[in-house]
């Protein structure tokens, strides 16, 4: 919407001058000084600015979230694959289409609620021994995957279980070795 002044009006020739409209131009704040917002986060209390984790419900959503969407992709390129084996030589292209998207969609979604569940088991598992140990350290995390594995398979039987928290623990542990030498080698 342009704004224009009484005078410009009057002049016939200034009509096609027109002025965009400030709304900031009464204010006696310069424009720049407006949006010069902090960078790092602000917070309501010191405790939780000196806090250098996540509180439990935040690593809930996220480790959930991200198990979710990995599988989800991961699902669905599986099913993409498998769509596309499936097809018949007297399929049309429509049918065709529609083999993928189903294939797709249906191992998309039983991936990712899988892997979503292993995330919130996961964040609630590693959140529960941070609080119990009061400390903040790989142990924890480690401990967290050997219990996640063990809580998922444990309905197979106990061989399953005790195989499942192996391996989760030592997929946690070498995600956090590996995590560790990327901060300390890898300039970001």
């Amino acid at each position: 919407m342009a704004y224009q002044t009484p005078d410009q009006d009057s002049d016939p020739e200034s009509k096609n001058q027109t002025r965009l409209y400030n709304p900031y131009k009464d204010l006696e704040v310069p424009i720049r000084n407006l949006y010069q917002l902090p960078t790092s986060p602000e917070y309501l209390f010191d405790e939780e600015a000196r806090r250098k984790r996540r509180s439990w419900g935040e690593n809930l959503t996220f480790y959930t979230g991200c198990s979710y969407l990995a599988g989800a992709v991961g699902g669905a390129a599986v099913g993409l694959v498998d769509g596309v084996k499936s097809f018949e030589s007297g399929d049309t292209m429509k049918l065709r289409i529609n083999r993928v998207l189903n294939s797709s969609g249906h191992s998309g979604r039983a991936w990712g609620n899988r892997l979503g569940i292993i995330g919130l088991l996961y964040a609630g598992i590693e959140s529960g021994i941070e609080a119990a140990r009061d400390t903040d350290d790989v142990w924890n995390s480690v401990a967290a995957g050997l219990g996640t594995g063990a809580l998922y398979r444990a309905a197979r039987g106990v061989r399953s279980a005790a195989v499942a928290g192996a391996v989760g623990g030592v997929v946690v542990g070498v995600a956090v070795t590996a995590k560790q030498a990327l901060k300390r080698y890898v300039p970001i």
